[in-house]
């Protein structure tokens, strides 16, 4: 199976439980089930593969140019996490079928799971750091919604909040760092990123690189002072804390962490950074852990403890090192979703899990509390169960790293860690299992169905199967997935047993034991110690901090965005004015190498016109009809400028534009007084015009330094004018170009177009349905109207005109290719042509005509586009490219046919029907004396006179 597929599986399965979940539960769960079954069977094919130390996969190059390409490969470090993604997701999916409640929306619940399930598929899969980081931020999104699924409970919406915040933040560091990474090396593929460690290593980047991904890392696996909002998403159903906490989210950065080791590791750097944060976490994490009522707080920090285990493990930059890392996940990953199952159980049938109100379930519930105990004392590091085999590896580890010329300040500080997990894990089991039964539960206990405890009872098999035959088990997993890690298939020596004779781990790890018992007895006196002892609480410094700069934010918008338009447009200029000052006063330009061209008393007249009529707008600009007039006079003088220019494809678009938007315009005006109000003081106004002076200086200037100086390196035009017909068919630069070249750009700009022009009719739609329309209708004009609203001559003219005016569309469409013309310029003829019927015959006449609705023009200009751009991909081709071909049907004589005739022909239908549905819709607002008389009965008089008391009293303020 592709790795394309196994990653998309879970995306494309999560459709299916929130459709089925009307046909009930059971086949809910069983298609979120299936899903994530396909996806480990398609794992387990490449097994073998991988095993024989061979890469797995799979390339599609998107945008190769910019580094963005969708490319997935299997080693033994994605086979290893990968497993534990499906396999622990799948004993999940069973687990929630019995635990959700009939008031919990199932289908919704795996769906979600199912999302999370695809992001960290993704992660763990990607050969391509911009993909990987799509993934990460979508595992932030999809946690997100899981950790909130009970939206009724105010904790759960503020834990996913803070989940969001923190992993959110250190995304975005990632992001910054990644990005430097891809920078020092050249590209952005993982495959070649990991072969550079000398590169990245002796690079001046590097420190800030490493700071940067650390941050994504140490905010998404809950490393200290990040660990506070793992606890807080304990306020999601238990099968998600389940899921997060054993194989997901908090093992992403850890992943990305082992992933990025033979290239960020050994370092003086990584090692302080690390190994030093991930010493305090798995310290601080146990502590609190000892100290919690709440069955899924303990284990929550108790989550961050090993999470800081490992992270110290891989921060010691050893491959010794790594190796028990990579061992210490998988059997973190058993104990610790069996764990959290278990307080899930008994949460579910005692309704509680505050430890003080439980204890002598073991009589109630003998199934989970054998599978619990198990559990626990893996978690303690007691033998013969697995965790005591990677913690006995760790303690060794301990004893041989040197912290600041330092031989026993980690070893120490691990053994005190150690020691607290002890105590933590035997106070799981004796405080909620051992002792007298009580009769005060809030309800009474007992083993639930086999549903709830399957999942966990296999995971415990798995505990004590890895314990005593861990060679045989995970061995080569373990094997696989750590020379992965060390980029290096010569492992150092290690033994996965349990037995290595009289070392110093084992006498730390009997001192953890008798210590964690020690705690344990004394427990009740720590408490209050600790609850007498001052220590700042994560969740309010947190709550400040999102208070203050939230109240900062708000300051700044209140300072800048205050809602005038002129005073954005004040600070874009003056920035952008001295942004341009700093980069033409700081950098290089030669000398001119060209002479200015001789300037025709022509073109000199038009420059005249042109800038009087800009000053004029400026000058006139609170008379919006005279403003109007002189923005078309400015149009059609730059139009005859391209014309003078040699560029009559522009010319053609932009008188037609012209055409067309200041009948828009018009029809918009229509609605508006004659003139605007001053909304600015003189000494604002002085002030703006000596910005835009400015502006325009700096414009014109860089334009004139330009255009004397030849370019040092050939233009994009040299490339277009060699390969437009030998590449697109055509002639025709400018048409190729947006058919072809940039043809993904054009066939953007219709589905905007299109969307604007759907908006304008929304809107006007839900205005008609109000009285604002019975106003509109019935307002009185600004000048004297007509007798005679669609005279006759003018009527003759159009209709005459009609069938001529569509003739020059259909050849300006044809001519397109190889002369100027093409589908947009078309589109906006015959518009033209369809909108001289409605100005001279009135809307109702030709509507009533109408024989095709604008809505479907546009989609099916859309589709048509999209449909021949999809064609290329049928012959192997990027999106959009044309082809094209000579054709001879006789009697006529050969001609070309290009597939960029399709294209255009979609550009064509969607710039036509956006353009009539704008002004179609704008239309309906036209004062209309016999409409205006319908509606007269809608008019409410005593709301017209508030409405003149309300006007004057606008115009006085």
């Amino acid at each position: 199976m592709s790795l394309f597929l196994i990653a998309a599986l879970p995306f494309l399965g999560a459709v299916f439980p929130a459709l089925l979940i009307r046909a009930g539960r059971n086949v809910a769960a069983s298609s979120a089930g299936l899903t994530t079954f396909l996806a480990l069977a398609g794992l387990l094919i490449h097994i073998p593969t991988v095993m024989r130390g061979e890469l797995v996969t799979a390339h599609f190059d998107w945008i190769p140019g910019l580094g963005l390409n969708a490319h997935f490969m299997l080693d033994g470090l994605g086979l290893l996490f990968a497993s534990l993604i499906l396999g622990i997701g799948l004993l999940i999916i069973l687990y929630a079928r019995f635990y959700l409640t009939r008031e919990d929306p199932m289908g919704q619940f795996y769906s979600y799971l199912l999302l999370f399930q695809g992001a960290m598929l993704g992660i763990v899969l990607s050969d391509n750091i911009l993909l990987l980081l799509i993934f990460w931020e979508l595992t932030s999104l999809s946690s997100f919604l899981l950790i909130g699924y009970w939206k009724h409970l105010p904790e759960g919406r503020q834990g996913a909040r803070m989940a969001l915040a923190v992993t959110g933040s250190g995304g975005l560091a990632m992001i910054a760092g990644m990005l430097i990474l891809g920078h020092i090396v050249g590209s952005y593929d993982l495959s070649d990123i990991l072969q550079n460690k000398e590169l990245i290593q002796s690079s001046p980047l590097y420190l800030p690189a490493l700071i940067l991904i650390l941050l994504g890392c140490f905010t998404k696996s809950a490393q200290f002072p990040f660990h506070f909002w793992l606890p807080h998403a304990m306020a999601a159903p238990t099968p998600v804390s389940a899921y997060l906490h054993s194989a997901t989210m908090v093992k992403a950065g850890l992943f990305l962490m082992a992933r990025m080791w033979p290239v960020l590791a050994g370092t003086q750097e990584w090692f302080y950074i690390v190994a030093t944060t991930g010493l305090l976490t798995m310290l601080i994490g146990a502590v609190i852990a000892l100290m919690k009522d709440d069955l899924k707080a303990l284990l929550a920090f108790s989550t961050v403890s090993h999470l800081g285990l490992i992270t110290m493990l891989l921060g010691f930059g050893t491959e010794i090192a790594a190796v028990a890392a990579v061992f210490h996940i998988i059997n973190h990953a058993t104990f610790k979703a069996a764990l959290f199952m278990t307080a899930g159980i008994v949460d579910h049938e005692a309704h509680t899990r505050d430890i003080k109100r439980l204890g002598g379930l073991r009589h109630l519930m003998p199934v989970t509390f054998t599978i619990g105990t198990i559990a626990a004392l893996s978690m303690a590091g007691i033998p013969p169960f697995n965790g005591f085999l990677s913690k006995e590896m760790m303690l060794e580890e301990t004893v041989h790293t040197v912290w600041n010329n330092s031989h026993y300040l980690v070893p120490g500080l691990a053994l005190i860690a150690a020691l607290f997990s002890a105590a933590y894990s035997f106070r799981f089991i004796s405080h909620v299992f051992l002792g007298p039964q009580r009769d005060d539960y809030p309800t009474t206990p007992h083993d639930p169905g086999a549903g709830m405890w399957l999942a966990p009872a296999f995971l415990v098999v798995l505990v004590v199967a890895i314990g005593l035959f861990s060679k045989a088990i995970v061995g080569p997993l373990v094997a696989i997935a750590s020379s992965a890690v060390i980029g290096s298939e010569d492992l150092p020596y290690y033994s996965l047993k349990l037995w290595h004779g009289f070392t110093p781990a084992l006498y730390m790890s009997i001192i953890a034991v008798i210590g964690g018992m020690f705690l344990l007895g004394f427990h009740g006196y720590l408490e209050r110690l600790w609850n007498a002892l001052p220590r700042p609480e994560a969740k309010t410094i947190f709550d400040a901090v999102i208070g203050a700069m939230t109240a900062l934010s708000r300051w700044i918008t209140d300072k800048l965005h205050n809602g005038v338009i002129s005073r954005y447009a004040v600070i874009f200029i003056a920035f952008t004015v001295g942004l341009g000052y700093y980069a033409f006063s700081t950098g290089s330009i030669g000398v001119p190498t060209r002479i200015p061209l001789p300037a025709p008393i022509i073109p000199i007249i038009g420059w005249i016109c042109l800038v009087g009529a800009t000053l004029a707008i400026m000058y006139f600009h609170r008379n919006r009809l005279l403003s109007l007039v002189l923005i078309g006079v400015v149009g059609l003088i730059v139009s005859m400028a391209f014309n003078y220019l040699s560029a009559p494809d522009l010319a053609l678009t932009q008188i037609s534009v012209e055409t067309v938007s200041m009948i828009l315009l018009l029809l918009s005006l229509n609605f508006l007084p004659t003139e605007t109000p001053w909304d600015s003081s003189a000494r604002r106004r002085w002030r703006d015009a000596a910005i835009s002076v400015v502006a325009g200086l700096g414009t014109g200037g860089l334009i004139y330094a330009l255009m004397m100086r030849d370019f040092a390196f050939p233009t994009i035009s040299d490339f277009h004018l060699a390969n437009s017909y030998e590449g697109g068919g055509g002639t025709n630069v400018v048409n190729v170009i947006l058919v072809d070249f940039r043809g993904f750009d054009t066939f953007g700009e219709i589905i905007v177009l299109g969307i604007a022009a759907l908006v304008i009719f929304s809107l006007t739609e839900g205005v008609l349905a109000t009285k604002v329309r019975a106003y509109l209708l019935n307002r009185k004009p600004h000048w004297p109207q007509s007798g005679d609203a669609h005279p006759m001559m003018m009527v003759v003219v159009t209709r005459v005109m009609m069938p001529i005016a569509l003739m020059v569309g259909a050849y300006i469409f044809f001519r397109g290719h190889n002369q100027p013309g093409g589908g947009f310029i078309a589109g906006l003829i015959v518009a033209i042509a369809f909108l001289m019927q409605y100005m001279a015959s009135g809307f109702t006449w030709a509507a009533e005509r109408q024989r095709f609705y604008y809505h479907a023009t546009i989609g099916w200009g859309v589709l048509i586009a999209a449909a021949t751009g999809l064609g290329a991909w049928f012959n192997n081709k990027p999106f959009l490219t044309s082809d094209f071909g000579y054709l001879h049907w006789p009697p006529l004589e050969e001609f070309e046919w290009a597939t960029a005739m399709l294209f255009d022909t979609g550009v064509f239908l969607a710039v036509l029907g956006a353009v009539m549905l704008a002004l179609e819709s704008l239309s309906r607002f036209a004062w209309q004396p016999g409409i205006a008389q319908e509606h007269a009965m809608d008019i409410n008089p005593q709301r017209e006179e508030e409405d003149a008391e309300e006007t004057q009293q606008e115009k006085e303020a």
